[in-house]
């Protein structure tokens, strides 16, 4: 078995993907083979740090009749809630799994911190981090650079619903140039939707490569650790 490009990673999953085919939500046969993926992922020697959206429930800058700060809280909470039915699906199939939220609720599950993290991947977890920084108007784009940077992970790998980054939407321009790599600010630069320029601008500062592609296949988390897949990574 190929040895893993990165040995500690990050990576961001969106919550609409856990909605599986339905308009929100959670899809159970989804999640279980994120789930799946993940543990396959694990099992290569890799450490594996997952960061989760909430839009899959509610999007803090889409919520009406709140103050955005409201909506991004309701949306950092639901992170939470995503990780932890990860975090179920992972153990009901026989492997470790941690949340670690960036909120204090002892209830519930642990509170963050390099420390713990650090622990937790050692102990051969698979660390599933929810809440986002913890702050309102910064997305879980931003969250992932961060707390890869936090945990010296060695990049982050942006799932998607597309296999990297595109001139253009792919699936309204069939001329859509995609990129094999370009570096942080040409991606700012660029105005590609696929990440925000705040997570970009992060990565950029800390030296964290970006790798961006399709979770679609099963199997492309671990293909991504091995090399083989197909993305395209941000770095530089």
């Amino acid at each position: 078995m190929a040895e893993p490009v990165y040995r500690r990673v990050v990576i961001k999953l969106s919550g609409e993907y856990l909605a599986g085919s339905q308009p929100f939500g959670l899809d159970q046969p989804t999640i279980d083979r994120i789930a799946s993926d993940l543990i396959a992922a694990r099992e290569l020697g890799a450490e594996i740090a997952v960061v989760v959206g909430g839009g899959n429930m509610i999007r803090g800058v889409s919520a009406r009749g709140m103050s955005r700060s409201t909506g991004d809280t309701m949306g950092m909470l639901a992170t939470i809630m995503n990780c932890l039915a990860l975090e179920a699906a992972i153990e009901g199939k026989g492997a470790p799994a941690k949340t670690l939220s960036a909120f204090v609720m002892p209830e519930i599950c642990e509170l963050f911190t390099r420390g713990a993290t650090h622990k937790y991947l050692a102990e051969g977890r698979i660390v599933l981090l929810g809440g986002g920084t913890g702050n309102p108007f910064f997305t879980t784009d931003t969250t992932a650079v961060l707390r890869a940077a936090e945990i010296d992970a060695q990049a982050v790998l942006k799932a998607t619903n597309v296999d990297g980054v595109y001139s253009a939407d792919p699936k309204l321009d069939p001329s859509a140039k995609r990129f094999e790599r370009l570096t942080h600010t040409q991606a700012i630069e660029g105005g590609y939707k696929v990440m925000d320029a705040t997570a970009f601008a992060l990565a950029r500062e800390t030296s964290l490569p970006i790798i961006v592609f399709s979770i679609s296949e099963p199997g492309s988390i671990s293909a991504m650790l091995r090399g083989t897949g197909r993305g395209t990574v941000v770095a530089g």
